[in-house]
């Protein structure tokens, strides 16, 4: 008798050792941000936005950049909340920097809204910008101030 528990007991045991409760396994990413940025410059280039976002997103966390042009995908895409969204962002995490100031300045004056707020925006993307590349900001402020009916940046 004991015996034959003995028996069952092994067999039970080779039986459900061979089984496993079913896992699910999480691979590293093997890209690094550097590539996943690399391979969304690649997609926008090629007009395939989907595969830049969902790229751009990946590289989003270590390249703060990556909101920016996030940003220029969704403008162009006329999804103005979330370009509006990643420019903010960019604008936080990169606040040096004149580019994402003056997109979402320009977003503001394409939609005819927030144009005070704008104008701010391209006045610190000037002063952010050194002198010899501030011509597109200056542009950008110029029409925003002209859409308030005030002078030029350049008078």
């Amino acid at each position: 008798m004991h015996w034959l528990r003995f028996l069952s007991t092994i067999l039970a045991f080779c039986f459900f050792s061979g089984c496993s409760i079913p896992h699910i396994n999480v691979y590293k990413d093997p890209l690094t941000p550097e590539e996943h940025f690399k391979l969304a410059v690649a997609y926008e280039q090629k007009r395939e936005y989907e595969g830049a976002i969902r790229e751009y997103k990946a590289a989003s966390e270590d390249i703060p950049e990556a909101y920016y042009y996030l940003g220029n995908i969704y403008f162009t895409r006329g999804e103005y909340e979330s370009a509006e969204k990643n420019y903010k962002i960019a604008i936080k995490k990169l606040p040096n920097n004149p580019r994402p100031y003056n997109n979402l300045a320009w977003l503001y004056l394409t939609q005819e809204r927030k144009l005070k707020e704008a104008e701010l925006l391209a006045s610190r993307a000037v002063e952010l910008a050194p002198e010899e590349k501030s011509e597109p900001y200056r542009d950008t402020l110029d029409k925003i101030r002209q859409a308030l009916g005030k002078e030029s940046s350049r008078e």
